[in-house]
């Protein structure tokens, strides 16, 4: 099937927004606990959306970026939500990653 291009762009800003809403409610999913499973998270979306206006003329700064995908300041949401991360956690995480080189 042939998706116009602009209709591409318009799907897949939605698909976005509504990944950033489903985060935003999800606040019992820790970032660690996405970077172990998937090698990203809240604060990589927020850095990758910062990179897509920079390379589009706009300069969001890191946290700014990070609280459009937050809902809130990245500071606010740690205290409000962030646990401490396991020794467990951590190592998937670093297991993770290591995938993520391109």
């Amino acid at each position: 099937m042939a998706i116009e291009d602009s209709v591409r762009t318009e799907m897949e800003a939605a698909a976005f927004r509504r990944l950033v809403e489903h985060l935003q409610h999800r606040t019992d999913v820790q970032n660690i606990d996405l970077m172990g499973v998937g090698g990203f998270c809240r604060n990589c979306l927020g850095d990758w959306l910062r990179e897509a206006g920079e390379a589009r003329g706009v300069t969001l700064g890191k946290d700014e970026a990070r609280a459009l995908v937050y809902g809130m300041e990245p500071a606010d949401w740690k205290t409000r939500y962030q646990t401490e991360a396991s020794a467990e956690q951590m190592r998937r995480m670093d297991e993770s990653v290591s995938k993520n080189a391109h």
